[in-house]
């Protein structure tokens, strides 16, 4: 018998649309253990593709993973170190010997670790690089020969909105998160010909258990209050339906787009 979660999660997704074509699909989500990731992982779990995520975080992904069981297919977790270039192509051949040639990429993970302008060192921008940025880039490089054979596929990027609103506290993060516009675009013209589609998807201040913990103040709540138009708070699975439409066939003719999740705020 299925747990009272489950039943409350089953009831949850069958609120929201059905995309027929993701069923049975490969898809493979990058930082997905915990908070807007592990709403990706269960939000394509829960439409019947086969999901595999990665993570440095082992304990929390082998739990979301196990949470998760009861699917049409349980999710594959695969602990990673993505800032490790070796050992994320490793995690990626990993997950095509399991599961299949992967057909959506959401490079996902990232760390926006508050860090003052003084404080930058070139060991620390290196690896505000690594986490928010570059393992983009070779996360779609380890999955694009098998999009191009099959002339199909979605490569979602994760970007920010605060670049867009100047926001200042974390440079290397705001840079690296405006990158991430420019290698959607580049991708997108160069993986186009072959059908592979990729955009990125924008997030405003979206309400995970970190976010509230670390940084939901007073001032906090004021800004939001302010920069949102719609009054309510910004959730993973907000994030989590638009990726869903950006994998599925029915976003077929979107590519090269940034898609703005934010409540009106940018």
């Amino acid at each position: 018998m299925p747990s009272p979660e489950n039943v409350q999660r089953d009831a949850a997704h069958q609120r929201f649309a059905r995309y027929p074509s993701l069923v049975d699909r490969v898809v493979l989500i990058t930082g997905g253990a915990t908070g807007i990731g592990a709403s990706f992982v269960e939000h394509f779990a829960a439409q019947g593709a086969r999901v595999a995520f990665v993570d440095i975080d082992t304990s929390a992904g082998t739990a979301l993973a196990d949470a998760l069981g009861d699917l049409r297919h349980a999710p594959l977790f695969v602990p990673c170190d993505l800032t490790d270039v070796d050992a994320l192509r490793a995690a990626v051949a990993d997950v095509k010997s399991a599961l299949g040639p992967v057909e959506v990429l959401v490079n996902n993970a990232a760390n926006d670790r508050r860090h003052a302008l003084a404080e930058v060192t070139p060991e620390s921008f290196d690896a505000g690089i690594a986490v928010n940025v570059r393992h983009q880039l070779f996360a779609a490089q380890a999955v694009a020969g098998d999009m191009k054979a099959a002339r199909a596929g979605s490569i979602i990027n994760l970007g920010s909105i605060s670049w867009m609103l100047k926001n200042a506290g974390y440079p290397v993060y705001v840079m690296s998160k405006s990158a991430v516009q420019g290698l959607t675009r580049g991708l997108a013209r160069e993986l186009g010909a072959y059908g592979v589609r990729v955009n990125t998807l924008v997030p405003g201040w979206v309400m995970t258990d970190k976010q509230k913990r670390l940084w939901l103040d007073d001032a906090g709540r004021r800004a939001l209050k302010e920069g949102q138009l719609i009054d309510a708070e910004l959730l993973p699975a907000d994030l989590a339906r638009m990726a869903l439409f950006l994998a599925a066939d029915d976003s077929g003719m979107i590519t090269a787009q940034d898609i703005v999740v934010d409540g009106g705020w940018a």
